[in-house]
C-alpha cells in the first residue's frame, strides 16, 4: 500500500506531549497518529461490516420466529403467568 502525506494542525502543547509520548515509545509522532487512525478506521469498519450483517438478518428474520398470536392467546398466556386480577 503507498503512503501519502497528511498535514495536520495541532495546538503546540498538544505536539509537544505527543512528542514526549513517542520518545517514551520508541517511536514518531507520525506513526502514533498513523496508528492511531488505522485502528480508528479499522474499528468503523468493523461497525459497519457488524450493522450491515445486523440489518441483513432482520430483513430476512420473520416476526416471533413465523409464531403468530391472536389476541385471546396472548391475554390467555398473560393470565396463566399473573393470575386473574379480578
Amino acid at each position: 500500500m503507498s503512503r501519502t502525506n497528511l498535514t495536520i494542525q495541532l495546538e503546540s502543547d498538544v505536539i509537544r506531549r505527543a512528542k514526549v509520548v513517542a520518545a517514551k515509545r520508541g517511536t514518531s509522532v507520525s506513526a502514533l497518529v498513523a496508528q492511531e487512525l488505522t485502528e480508528l478506521a479499522d474499528e468503523d469498519e468493523r461497525y459497519e461490516d457488524a450493522r450491515r450483517r445486523a440489518m441483513q438478518l432482520m430483513e430476512h428474520a420473520t416476526p416471533h420466529g413465523g409464531r403468530t398470536w391472536s389476541r385471546d392467546e396472548l391475554y390467555a398466556e398473560r393470565l396463566d403467568r399473573h393470575g386473574s386480577r379480578r
